[in-house]
């Protein structure tokens, strides 16, 4: 894979200033919890690893990726799936919940004691939501690392091949591309209907953006940017947000699918 040059990220203040001053955003009244129709998160404690690495918040890239998993555009029956960099995970339980779910979702974020407690808290408190044939699992996971663990959850059939889903919600503003795409090329199975969807909020640099996009494609992805397809569409509640807010947060958000690339299948 060709080496990615690094680029010095926003800070934490720089992207809350931008995400929901510059971009006209209403930030959520109730900062420690999100509702998404039935379902109920709890945001990270606000201290450590959560605040580093922006656990503490739920950005839009992840309403965007709930409201396609909500209306079906995203095929999931079946499948086995892993969201990278999770937060409070919205889209990976959203999925969960669905009439026909996933047969496997692996929530994953950075192994911090108060980033997992909250995962593992918030899949408990939604149990009941969770259908039937659908097992869910929390697991601490480091971008770049070896993902050995994480290959070996997967049912004996699929055991090590890979993911059929990937969710990558608002990850690249950090200075971690090369790590981040490592984690992809480990982790998503090499099958021609496999595919990783990616969101970033419009308050990541474009030229952020479109390093992370060659990187991938050096590694082997061919990415197609999805387009913007107008008003929120969703059915469900979103916490205290009206349908104008939640289509204003949709439309600051740029978003992306990645396949393997016909090469990299062959081989």
């Amino acid at each position: 894979m060709k080496a990615l040059q690094e680029t010095e990220s926003p800070t934490n203040e720089d992207i809350m200033a931008s995400a929901m001053g510059l971009l006209g955003e209403k930030e959520i009244e109730d900062d420690e919890r999100v509702t998404y129709g039935d379902l109920r998160m709890r945001i990270s404690p606000k201290e450590g690893k959560a605040i580093t690495l922006l656990a503490d918040q739920l950005f839009s890239p992840s309403l965007l990726l709930a409201e396609r998993i909500e209306r079906g555009l995203i095929p999931l029956h079946g499948v086995t799936m892993l969201e990278l960099g999770a937060g409070v995970a919205l889209p990976s339980l959203l999925a969960s919940t669905l009439p026909s779910p996933p047969a496997l979702v692996v929530i994953t974020d950075y192994p911090d004691e108060a980033i997992m407690s909250n995962l593992r808290y918030n899949v408990e408190s939604n149990g009941d939501l969770i259908q039937p044939g659908c097992e869910v699992i929390v697991r601490g996971y480091e971008w770049g690392t070896d993902a050995t663990t994480l290959l070996n959850i997967l049912p004996p059939a699929k055991s090590g091949t890979g993911y059929d889903v990937l969710f990558l919600s608002d990850l690249l503003y950090f200075d971690a591309h090369d790590s981040l795409i490592r984690s992809m090329v480990l982790l998503l199975s090499r099958r021609p209907a496999s595919r990783a969807y990616i969101g970033a909020g419009k308050y990541t640099p474009s030229a952020v953006c479109s390093r992370f996009l060659s990187a991938a494609a050096d590694a082997g992805f061919v990415v197609e940017q999805g387009e913007f397809d107008g008003d929120w569409k969703g059915s469900m509640n979103v916490s205290d947000l009206t349908a104008e807010e939640l289509c204003l947060r949709k439309g600051n958000v740029y978003w992306w699918v990645a396949r393997w690339n016909n090469t990299v299948l062959q081989t």
